[in-house]
């Protein structure tokens, strides 16, 4: 029997990486490969019904790795939801997650696995300076991760986002351990995604990729995967949105949202500090909000990064340098439907100083080439709302 069609390989950059059409079949073995006897499956309450997450649950079971679910995930995962998925792997004596989804399941896993064996609160271990030695190492339980959608890369990155269900604000977690072990990335699982979710999936990976991109520290291995990501989706998100059963299309789709999460180790910048403040408040889809808030900081950003994607928009077949590739964005945007405004998703200027402070207090502040104040980060609202 001829293997599926599209692009196959495996990788362990930046870990183990089975890549390939029908590779969900190898998820006993990547559990094994991980030294996990008895994995938890974490996921969304969304994907828990699906028959992507029954094919899963079923390849487990038939290995005599048994057949656990956890899915009280909400699209934006908080504390609350952390501490029910630890009951239930403390109460199914489990010794290892499979992270199976978006970005909203695949990061609460991951704090799952993390926070299985630390005796302090998960706010202790936030991404500021070294906190994350504060953990204990040895008791943060293997994690194989198998993404659903193409959108976050949280499948190789070593951190999550959780959001303090009292205060709104989104917090980042790290820590070096909560890279997974291996990760089966399938694009035949991404294949029944709705069409909202594939643009606005494929978008994130696009914003991790601009805003790497853009970022003025000094990481070329990451510059050049954010180049090359970018060209992955400008050429194939079209692609999987009009023919959801394009593998080919998918894969590469998949790769790029890897990708934008690597590159973006050089730093993330106004977009994401604009977007977690308004998904915290507003419940937005992430990847969504992205795409809105990108026109308006591309604007505010482009004295800093006009010679970069002058450079750059040749290779993605863009004519006009900087101001081609602006206009490209908003054109990208518009194919896939998404709202020109935050208020056409819902958010009200009434918040914009609650705003303006969250975003200011983001980590992700640091890496926008301009710097970013009350001033510029209110204008960046008023424009995007």
């Amino acid at each position: 029997m001829s293997p599926p069609a599209g692009p196959r390989a495996t990788w362990s950059y930046p870990t183990a990486i089975r890549f390939g059409a029908g590779r969900i079949a190898e998820l006993p073995q990547a559990c094994r490969a991980a030294g996990i006897a008895k994995p938890l499956l974490v996921t969304d309450r969304g994907l828990a019904s699906m028959e992507i997450t029954a094919r899963a649950l079923a390849v487990l079971e038939e290995a005599g790795l048994g057949r656990a679910l956890f899915a009280e995930v909400d699209p934006n995962p908080n504390e609350l939801n952390l501490a029910a998925g630890l009951e239930a792997y403390r109460a199914g004596g489990h010794d290892g997650v499979v992270a199976f989804g978006g970005g909203s399941g695949l990061d609460l896993a991951k704090m799952v696995a993390f926070m299985s064996g630390q005796t302090r609160p998960i706010w202790d271990f936030e991404d500021v300076g070294d906190w994350w030695t504060r953990a204990d190492a040895s008791g943060i339980a293997p994690i194989v991760a198998v993404p659903t959608t193409a959108g976050t890369g949280s499948e190789v990155g070593r951190a999550s986002v959780i959001t303090n269900s009292q205060t709104h604000v989104k917090k980042i977690i790290f820590h070096p351990k909560v890279l997974p072990s291996v990760v089966i990335a399938d694009p035949e699982l991404t294949v029944g995604m709705p069409k909202a979710i594939t643009a606005g999936t494929g978008l994130d990976a696009f914003a991790h990729c601009v805003e790497a991109f853009s970022s003025p520290f000094y990481h070329p291995m990451s510059q050049g995967i954010a180049l090359e990501g970018m060209r992955l989706v400008i050429e194939n998100l079209p692609r999987a949105y009009d023919s959801p059963g394009d593998i080919e299309a998918r894969a590469n789709m998949m790769s790029a949202a890897a990708m934008g999460a690597v590159a973006f180790q050089k730093g993330l910048g106004a977009i994401h500090a604009m977007s977690h403040p308004v998904g915290a408040l507003f419940n937005t889809h992430h990847g969504t909000t992205n795409a809105v808030c990108m026109p308006a900081v591309l604007d505010l950003n482009a004295p800093a990064i006009r010679e970069r994607f002058d450079r750059a928009a040749p290779y993605f077949g863009i004519d006009g340098g900087y101001e081609g590739f602006r206009a490209f964005v908003q054109a990208f945007n518009d194919r896939f439907g998404i709202p020109r405004r935050l208020g056409d998703m819902g958010v009200t200027a009434d918040r914009i100083d609650e705003m303006v402070a969250m975003a200011l207090d983001d980590p992700s502040c640091g890496g926008n080439p301009v710097e970013l104040t009350k001033e510029n980060l209110r204008g960046l609202f008023e424009a995007a709302l």
